[in-house]
């Protein structure tokens, strides 16, 4: 009885012990999976510091160390970072392709993963459209339509986005002066071959304004563009005025 009663004991020291081995290793790996987040959550906050900083090297350094991650946020940021570096006058033209053909990669992953990412759909479109200057008028032409829609349901899930929605003021005002040897290849892609106006690009490049003012040099040029286009040369005059006046922080600034 006694050694019965001894290895019952025994048994239930062992069950409390394996019981808070089990619980110890549960705390643990809940707080390594906490820690982990935490980690993301710090890559992105230096990250999103560094672009508004416009380090433009030292992000990408950043984020391509997580080229293999499974967080879209890493991963758009990291298509983002690519494309930026390849914009830069100092990368060389072979380091340039190869930048934007994995940008439109880790794009096209963050997509992947979270299909409800709108700044993933937004970074796609945008380095689709790139690789399209690789690949010719045909291809870059042919993706318009796949663009568009990735443009379009970037602000359904994020309407005060206001990037996405000059970037579809871009996509119309490139359809609007589109010479007519590739309205001639639009035609034999499309059975009705896609068209806008300055009229529409001019309306978008106002609500991306509206959404967010003095957001982006860019989206000032082409509003001074548009109404050049459309011969109101004293609106052109007032936007071409703010453009220039933009403080330069980017390589694109610096461009506009």
């Amino acid at each position: 009885t006694q050694v019965l009663r001894k290895g019952l004991q025994r048994g239930v020291v062992l069950s409390a012990g394996s019981f808070l081995v089990y619980e110890a290793h549960k705390l643990i790996s809940g707080f390594a999976e906490v820690h982990a987040s935490f980690k993301v959550e710090d890559v992105i906050e230096q990250a999103d510091y560094l672009y508004g900083s416009g380090e433009t090297e030292k992000l990408y350094r950043l984020l391509v160390q997580h080229k293999n991650s499974d967080d879209a946020e890493l991963l758009w940021r990291l298509a983002r970072s690519s494309r930026d570096l390849a914009q830069l006058g100092s990368t060389s033209a072979e380091e340039k392709k190869q930048l934007t053909y994995d940008s439109l990669e880790y794009a096209k992953k963050a997509l992947e993963i979270n299909e409800s990412n709108f700044a993933a759909h937004k970074w796609y479109g945008i380095c689709l459209s790139d690789v399209g200057d690789y690949e010719g008028i045909k291809t870059k032409i042919g993706n318009a339509i796949i663009i568009k829609e990735h443009f379009q349901r970037a602000i359904e899930l994020n309407p005060k986005d206001a990037t996405t929605i000059h970037l579809i003021g871009i996509w119309c005002y490139s359809f609007a002066e589109m010479p007519w040897y590739q309205r001639k290849i639009a035609a034999t892609l499309f059975a009705t071959p896609p068209t806008s106006t300055f009229q529409e690009a001019l309306r978008y490049f106002h609500m991306a304004e509206e959404a967010d003012p003095n957001f982006y040099s860019k989206n000032l040029l082409f509003l001074g563009r548009t109404y050049l286009k459309l011969n109101n040369k004293k609106m052109a005059l007032l936007w071409l005025s703010k453009a220039k006046e933009y403080p330069a922080q980017t390589e694109e600034d610096k461009q506009v």
